[in-house]
């Protein structure tokens, strides 16, 4: 049986089922019989032995990953003895851990309608049933229900992290940004929570933007940006309201920004770039721009967006340039051989495009932007800002594909999230 358990146990969801259940029955088995002990009462008294064996065994059960005999082995401990909390405790975890919601419910209901409860043991049993209306969808409830627990308790950092997950969720930013700020202020760790403040902020704005508010849209990417400089998203955001105000240097300015504090995602920046050129009767501000970038960032992407724009100067010779200037640092940067096929078919030098073209088809069968969440390892088909399956955010980073074709594992352009460790959306870019 243990080879079979340690290989159930390796999987990390499986880790956090088992240490969620384990903490719940643990914690209101110690609650409940400190709160009797502590009144001194008739109940302070050991549990029946039969009783016990049933408790017992269902956590064995627990442990052996057999969750429906738990829930036998726990129901038959409550018929024994109904004043044991600690098991309705367990046995509302084990409902939730299976789906099975409104039995969950109905038990953290039974344990919070007994009169002289212990007054941990009912706000326990009250964060318990938040967490089950949540996990059945139940957002408004859950929010009345953690606030009745905040009400009693102010402090109760458990609670407002699930609050945040709740408005996150409805996407409801500012009550989420509000409620990340009182956690900050509890933990006394503002560091760790700043490159998530300066994303609320930053969808913030983007409601504003929405709503056509330039003005206050304006004012939460900026804010976003002090609450974290290492925030792209704010940037990229900021440079697209100046430039549809027709602010191409401020434009430019908030982009240039992208390439200072995460140079692996200047591409982002340079993709707005690319649709904003039939707008603009003047390119040399753009063309200033992007030799800047290549300046201080010579990347292949970098190259490519000035051959975009040079192209769009009619400057096709120094075009083709700046893509070998690509194509040299990066020659599986199939997207830079197919434009240099472009532009040679267009000045007739037919024999150098079947060559271009020829290069490209080699490069073809593998996609050049990949990206993974550091975190939790999902493998999204773009770039978001907050992982869709761990729900962290800044953990999704730009798999350096030179290096994983060189023959060495898989490398992130980055060790660490962006943002994290600088102190440093809709969730996409």
């Amino acid at each position: 049986m243990w080879p079979q358990f340690w290989q159930w146990f390796s999987d990390p969801s499986n880790q956090e089922f088992l240490l969620g259940v384990v903490i719940g029955t643990v914690l209101g088995l110690v609650i409940s019989r400190l709160a009797r002990h502590l009144k001194g009462t008739k109940r302070s008294k050991v549990l029946p032995a039969e009783g016990d064996e049933a408790f017992f065994k269902g956590i064995q059960y627990i442990l052996s990953n057999h969750p429906d005999l738990a829930i036998e082995e726990f129901t038959k401990s409550v018929q024994i003895n109904s004043d044991t909390i600690e098991t309705y405790v367990a046995l509302g975890n084990l409902y939730r851990s299976k789906g099975n919601i409104e039995k969950a419910i109905r038990i953290r209901q039974s344990i919070i309608l007994r009169p002289h409860l212990d007054e941990q043991i009912k706000l326990r049993a009250l964060v318990d049933l938040g967490q089950d209306y949540r996990k059945g969808g139940f957002l408004s409830r859950a929010l009345e229900t953690f606030a009745e627990v905040l009400q009693k308790d102010p402090l109760h950092v458990e609670t407002l992290q699930a609050v945040e997950k709740i408005y996150v969720e409805m996407r409801g930013w500012e009550k989420a940004f509000e409620t990340r700020q009182r956690i900050a202020r509890l933990t006394k760790e503002k560091g760790s929570h700043a490159h998530v403040l300066a994303h609320y902020q930053t969808e913030i704005g983007k409601v504003y933007l929405s709503r056509g508010d330039g003005s206050n849209a304006k004012t939460s990417f900026q804010k976003a940006s002090s609450i974290d400089e290492a925030c792209v998203d704010a940037y990229l955001h900021l440079g697209d309201l100046y430039f549809q105000k027709g602010e191409y240097k401020k434009a430019m300015g908030a982009w240039k920004r992208v390439t200072e504090v995460a140079p692996q995602f200047t591409f982002l920046a340079y993709k707005r770039l690319e649709g904003s050129y039939a707008s603009m009767d003047n390119l040399k501000p753009v063309e200033q721009f992007l030799r800047e970038c290549a300046g201080s960032n010579a990347d292949a992407f970098t190259h490519m967006a000035l051959a975009r724009c040079l192209y769009n100067e009619g400057n096709y010779v120094h075009a083709l340039r700046e893509l070998d200037s690509a194509l040299d640092l990066d020659p599986s940067y199939w997207e830079a051989r197919r434009f240099k096929g472009e532009i040679l078919l267009k000045e007739g030098m037919m024999q150098e495009a079947l060559t271009a073209y020829q290069d490209l088809l080699a490069h073809l069968k593998v996609p050049y932007l990949k990206f993974q969440c550091v975190n939790c390892g999902f493998k999204p088909s773009e770039l978001q800002w907050q992982c869709p399956q761990c729900k962290e955010w800044d953990t999704i980073q730009l798999v350096d594909m030179g290096r994983t074709r060189s023959g060495s594992e898989t490398n992130l352009s980055e060790s660490k999230p962006v943002g994290q460790g600088q102190e440093k959306t809709e969730n996409r870019s």
